[in-house]
């Protein structure tokens, strides 16, 4: 190629960079319980309005058996994605799942010759073991690729290709009632937008590792 073309180019190629760049922006969003205190583990998912096609951007996930507990203990993954399951404790384990959106059962196995599964129907899936039942975990399989989960200071940021505006829907595992729905609009050239969200949740559930919760296995 001509130095001149190859200048050109370069410059047409930076051009499209930077246009991509300008129009990829992101949705932060917070995360509180009605006491005011963040929640960590929710599950935020943005659709964009109006039926737009959305990508398939399959990420394999993987949840972990170790130390008889599922980790992590909330998953998020879109339509269509694998979820291995590898065992790294010194016992067997034998998962299973009677949720509608994804019935399956896997033996007693140990190590990780498991076959991984594959969640082609949106919903909530919670794992749990037949050996073992305090070992519970919770996947949301979503229909866009556009989701995050809650840090520690309940704080979660998605990451969308476009300004627009989006159906935010927020879940956790503990809320009363169904998941979180509202209505944002997305700027071009502001940076990422702002949302906030409210979560009523159930009496938290009592920890089986405290003192007096019953006998370990």
């Amino acid at each position: 190629m001509k130095p001149l073309l190859r200048l050109i180019s370069l410059a047409g190629m930076s051009l499209a960079s930077a246009a991509a760049a300008a129009t990829a922006t992101a949705i932060t969003v917070q995360v509180i319980d009605s006491s005011g205190k963040p929640l960590a583990d929710v599950v935020v998912a943005a659709e964009p309005d109006g039926g737009a096609a959305v990508p398939k951007t399959l990420r394999a996930a993987e949840i972990e058996q170790r130390g008889l507990r599922f980790l992590p203990l909330v998953s998020v993954i879109q339509t269509g994605s694998r979820v291995s399951f590898p065992n790294y404790d010194k016992v067997k384990h034998h998962i299973y799942s009677f949720s509608p959106a994804k019935k399956f059962d896997q033996k007693l196995y140990s190590g990780v010759a498991a076959t991984p599964q594959v969640f082609d129907k949106a919903g909530i899936v919670v794992l749990g073991c037949n050996i073992h039942d305090r070992m519970l975990a919770y996947i949301k399989v979503v229909d866009t690729p556009f989701f995050a989960k809650t840090d520690a200071a309940g704080v979660a940021r998605i990451e969308v290709p476009a300004a627009g505006k989006y159906t935010l829907s927020s879940w956790h595992f503990n809320m009363a009632g169904a998941a979180v729905e509202q209505a944002v609009a997305v700027k071009a050239g502001e940076g990422a937008t702002a949302a906030s969200v409210k979560l009523t949740m159930k009496p938290p559930a009592p920890d089986p590792d405290s003192p007096g919760a019953g006998a370990p296995y």
